[in-house]
């Protein structure tokens, strides 16, 4: 059975930082692309970060380029996502998702249709 389980959500102030991290367990399929979603009240789920199987390929929305850094150690076989610089605006549900079919080793997308498991998500809320 597949888990994916985030954590590191929290209350941080404007221009702080907090560093999610997630853990996929009973994944057997390999490679796997993942992604970082967000979704604040009233608002669509947004992809906001998404890493290739390699690590080599990994890619930033607009909304977090510049701040949000997405990294993966296959030793401990965990996701990051360090976010510094926090806006008022990144306040939102954030989820972990994996790609267990990706078109290759290099691929990764902001398609939530493309993601074969989810997290259930961890809480950012950012205090102006």
């Amino acid at each position: 059975q597949v888990q994916i389980v985030e954590s590191g959500g929290g209350s941080a102030e404007a221009g702080g930082s907090l560093k999610l991290s997630c853990k996929p367990s009973g994944l057997t399929f390999d490679p796997f692309a993942m992604a970082w979603f967000r979704q604040a009240p009233g608002k669509e789920r947004e992809g906001i970060s998404c890493i290739s199987w390699s690590g080599s390929s990994s890619h930033y929305s607009d909304s977090v380029r510049g701040r949000f850094t997405i990294s993966r150690d296959y030793g401990l076989n965990t996701l990051y996502l360090q976010m510094n610089n926090l806006e008022p605006e990144d306040t939102a549900m954030y989820y972990c998702a994996a790609d267990v079919d990706p078109r290759n080793n290099e691929y990764c997308s902001f398609s939530s249709g493309e993601y074969d498991y989810w997290g259930k998500g961890t809480q950012v809320t950012v205090l102006s």
